[in-house]
């Protein structure tokens, strides 16, 4: 595997959340820290997922222009397309792991770009789905 790290939504949003405190601290620096590295990656879920919810469901909404550019800085990281193929092998990974079928799919996502991590809040942290290991950047000590 490689150094490649696919970022799950819920991390992008709070990382662009003010309103998340700490967890945005932890997630801004990550998402620095993957710009730095150049080992980001996402799929065209998570982008559509980002838009939705930086505009509706975040404590702070941001205008459509403002979610626009932060779209547009995010395709200079590596994009996995979803394909009809990764619907079907989601469908596979949901009933091998039985967990539900957007994260199955987020899970292909990141197997397909040969990441090594999964950083997510959704999923258990430390659990592997084959050579991918979950990890949650946002558990950990308090923030000063």
């Amino acid at each position: 595997m490689s150094d490649k790290c696919f970022v799950d939504t819920n991390i992008l949003v709070y990382a662009h959340d003010r309103s998340a405190g700490a967890k945005h601290q932890r997630a801004q620096k990550l998402v620095e820290q993957l710009w730095d590295s150049g080992d980001g990656v996402i799929s065209t879920q998570v982008l559509q997922e980002l838009c939705i919810n930086l505009r509706r469901k975040a404590g702070n909404p941001l205008p459509v222009d403002e979610v626009r550019l932060l779209l547009r800085d995010y395709l200079a990281w590596e994009v996995v397309t979803n394909s009809p193929d990764s619907v079907l092998r989601a469908l596979d990974i949901e009933l091998r792991f039985k967990i539900s079928f957007w994260d199955a799919l987020i899970i292909d996502a990141a197997e397909a770009a040969g990441a090594s991590v999964l950083y997510s809040e959704d999923l258990s942290a430390g659990q592997r789905f084959g050579a991918i290991r979950v990890v949650n950047p946002l558990l950990g000590p308090a923030i000063p």
